[in-house]
């Protein structure tokens, strides 16, 4: 009997697929955000959990915190303001569709912001309804008012 050969990509969770691309856009993204720190907390690649469910958006943007260094949280279950997902090589886009409908909008988070690399596009979309799609120009984000130009993150 032969035994099967398991495609490499197969082994792990496609958003767990890391890529150059990818560590790009999460740097520039928290460089072009880190304006905003005074009001917002911009944490990259945080555990949630979130009504029950597990999950880590590339990017999330919360409501200014207080820092409690002695105490630290590795699931946090409260929702952020702003999700933040990159698609991944090889992730489908229904991935990153499915966690904003079941499981981001649901659990409270406000806005979502999918990013296609191989396009150069940016969507957002909130729980309310609105969608934005961004190829260029300022990206505005209808929740929190924060606004980073599209070429500081593909340049």
């Amino acid at each position: 009997m032969k035994t099967p050969v398991l495609d490499f990509i197969e082994e792990y969770h496609s958003e767990d697929i890391m890529s150059i691309n990818h560590s790009k856009i999460i740097h520039r993204l928290s460089v072009a955000l880190s304006q905003f720190e005074d009001e917002y907390d911009i944490l990259p690649e945080l555990e949630l959990e979130l009504s029950s469910v597990k999950c880590k958006p590339d990017v999330c943007v919360f409501p200014k915190m207080q820092d409690d260094w002695e105490n630290d949280i590795i699931f946090y279950n409260k929702p952020p303001l702003i999700a933040i997902e990159i698609q991944s090589p090889k992730q489908a886009t229904t991935d990153l569709t499915d966690k904003m409908n079941y499981i981001y909008f649901p659990s409270g988070v406000k806005s979502v912001w999918i990013i296609v690399p191989s396009l150069q596009l940016i969507t957002i979309r909130t729980s309310d309804g609105i969608k934005l799609t961004y190829t260029e120009g300022t990206i505005k984000d209808p929740v929190t008012g924060i606004e980073i130009a599209f070429s500081t993150i593909f340049r």
